[in-house]
């Protein structure tokens, strides 16, 4: 007994001595201002109510412009000031480049590989060059510039068959048909799938859809570890099966390209896969045609949707917009890409409708890759950061009269980068922001050029807004369209 007795007491002997020799170092760090209270296992999650954007706004105010969350195990900063965003995208990029893991990401974004959602790394920065150099290059886009106001003109047709007299039309489904049937034409050669003649490409809405419903960054599971192991809800299934039905889709487009080597997107990246078939592999492909299609779809939509009910609020906006339309284009022909540059005040417009409400109110979130230090507070490594750019832009500390609609504030004005973020920042800021504003400028001005826009009624147009990745208007656009009698004989 006394020697079974002798180790242990020995050990523990040791022990003792250790922590009084050498006693454990006290790392005081100073971290960013956290609201109270913090539930065990939850931390801040019932603070979360949406929209977000709006949330951390109010916090911001009583906490300042650097606050942290603990969102069950995760810690999260948040930054709404211009200061801080650059130091973040400036010295602390590198630190700052890496995504946050999340279980969407993880079922269709094949297992965290795709350039919006991959680590940063060598593989993740082999992808940046393929979207800035292959894919998303200014010159292919020139390209591939025919296909994309041939989907406008047939867009336009469909919306001008409403008739002489103003009816009421929904843009958003007329408008998210349109940019899907674009993005799907630069990628695959074919649009046409909006309106379900096609078995299993009239079912890509739905699951575009689907994804962005599951994408919501508010997901528990993402946050409570604990909560994906019971799948609870059934989200690790849910996910599984639309992950499953979008590879179908995106495996029957490659075969269709193999057998007729069509000259798109992925017939470029399938000509790339035969010099360097260690790189673009079909799941790196597939990976790229996931982010095209969900990056490029909504944000698009509802900018756009913003931008026209802002001009329906302010129909002199719209009025001195469709004059410089007229001056520029005439009345014989549609708006092409190439008269975008001559068309100072609608890009005005478009830059004032990205400070209003941005398709991202937060940037999509990074995960800090190592300690560092923001605002002259410690950042811990695996601390994910969000910027709210909503309040920024909407901060009256660098805008003047932030809540006014006033396109003319961009006249001969350079704005930082750090103070009107529509694309990002930093190393992950979006890639296909020349196509986004092509996309946008080309559909705002054709709305704006070949029809007459009012109101429903009296009443303005109701600019609150929804929930969702990105930030839609809570009540869709329903407004009255007439086509303009001058741009007939150019529709027709």
């Amino acid at each position: 007994m006394e020697v079974s007795l002798f180790y242990p007491s020995l050990a523990l002997f040791c022990i003792i001595l250790a922590l009084k020799l050498f006693p454990r170092r006290k790392t005081h760090r100073r971290l960013p201002p956290s609201p109270w209270p913090a539930l065990p296992f939850l931390g801040h999650l019932h603070l979360l109510t949406p929209p977000l954007h709006r949330t951390f706004h109010r916090l911001s105010l009583t906490h300042g412009p650097i606050f942290s969350l603990k969102l069950g195990a995760r810690r999260v900063v948040v930054v709404s000031s211009p200061r801080l965003v650059a130091e973040c995208f400036t010295a602390n990029d590198v630190i700052f480049s890496n995504r946050p893991r999340v279980l969407a990401d993880k079922y269709i974004g094949y297992n965290h590989t795709t350039m919006a959602g991959g680590p940063y790394g060598p593989h993740w920065r082999s992808l940046r060059r393929l979207a800035a150099t292959e894919a998303l290059a200014p010159a292919r886009l020139n390209a591939l510039g025919g296909a994309r106001e041939e989907e406008m003109r047939l867009a336009l047709q469909k919306l001008a068959t409403t008739g002489d007299d103003f009816s009421a039309v929904e843009l958003r489904p007329r408008i998210f048909d349109l940019i899907f049937n674009v993005i799907m034409r630069m990628l695959a050669g074919q649009g046409n799938f909006s309106g379900g003649g096609e078995e299993f490409g009239g079912r890509i809405h739905e699951m575009v859809s689907e994804v962005f419903e599951a994408a919501q960054s508010s997901n528990p599971e993402d946050f409570l570890p604990f909560l994906e192991w019971m799948d609870y809800r059934g989200l690790k299934r849910k996910l599984g099966e639309l992950g499953k039905r979008l590879d179908d889709f995106y495996e029957r487009l490659l075969a269709e390209h193999r057998r007729e080597r069509r000259s798109t997107i992925i017939g470029h990246l399938l000509a790339l896969q035969e010099s360097d078939p260690l790189f673009y592999t079909d799941q790196t492909i597939k990976g790229f045609i996931t982010n095209m299609i969900i990056a490029g779809t909504d944000t698009s939509v509802v900018t756009i949707e913003w931008a026209m009910s802002l001009l329906l609020n302010h129909p002199h906006i719209l009025k001195s917009a469709r004059l410089e339309l007229d001056s520029v284009v005439g009345s014989h022909r549609l708006v092409e890409e190439q008269d975008l540059l001559n068309l100072n005040y609608l890009q005005n417009i478009i830059s004032e409708t990205f400070r209003m409400f941005p398709a991202g109110p937060l940037m999509l979130p990074r995960e800090s890759s190592a300690d560092c230090k923001v605002g002259g507070y410690d950042i811990q490594r695996g601390t994910i950061l969000l910027v709210n750019a909503w309040a920024i832009h909407r901060d009256s500390d660098v805008w003047d009269e932030p809540m006014s609609f006033k396109p003319e504030r961009f006249e001969e004005r350079e704005v930082e980068i750090e103070k009107l973020m529509p694309f990002g920042m930093g190393r992950r800021a979006c890639p296909g922001a020349g196509l986004g504003r092509r996309m946008v400028g080309l559909t705002l001005a054709s709305l704006v050029h070949c029809f007459d826009w009012e109101r429903m009624g009296p009443n303005e147009v109701d600019l609150a807004e929804g929930v969702g990745l990105t930030m839609p208007k809570l009540k869709p656009l329903e407004a009255m369209c007439r086509p303009r009698q001058i741009m007939l004989h150019a529709l027709l």
